[in-house]
């Protein structure tokens, strides 16, 4: 049976902290989707569809990842694509208390599909989406929190 693992979040957009943990995510599954959730209390900048282009880019030459955007519950999802696992990034202690809240509600919800929590890298700990947001907004430049395919779309 392939270990199947889904990467849940927004990736509004797609961050160094993000690549961090899908790269050191690799040797641990067969198969890593990163799922773009369709949140309807939030209003994302970009849409799923450019986010997704923006995994599909990052990672063209690695066929264990592949992009998926849905709605709807994480454990839902995972079921449909096959998945017994959540992975989620965690930069500072009050991020494994929200976390891990999330991962018990999932667990209540379906006990074969495990959280795997991986702690970023220190030097991505402080790239939030939120912030990134923010600098785009203001035109200011946020290449040093990107991958340089998400860097190079953003200024066409």
């Amino acid at each position: 049976m392939q270990r199947i693992c889904l990467f849940p979040g927004t990736f509004d957009p797609v961050t160094l902290g993000h690549v961090d943990i899908i790269d050191r995510a690799l040797p641990l599954f067969d198969k890593i989707v990163v799922g773009i959730g369709l949140n309807t209390s939030k209003a994302p900048m970009f849409s799923a569809e450019k986010r997704q282009q923006w995994i599909k880019e990052i990672y063209k030459n690695e066929p264990k990842i592949e992009g998926a955007v849905y709605e709807g519950l994480t454990v839902d999802f995972c079921r449909a694509i096959g998945a017994k696992f959540i992975l989620r990034g965690i930069r500072y202690v009050s991020d494994f208390e929200f976390e891990k809240t999330i991962a018990d509600a999932n667990r209540t919800m379906d006990k074969s599909i495990e959280t795997v929590f991986l702690t970023g890298e220190p030097k991505y700990t402080s790239i939030a989406s939120t912030i990134v947001r923010d600098i785009i907004r203001n035109g200011g430049d946020a290449s040093h929190f990107l991958p340089d395919i998400v860097s190079k779309s953003l200024t066409k």
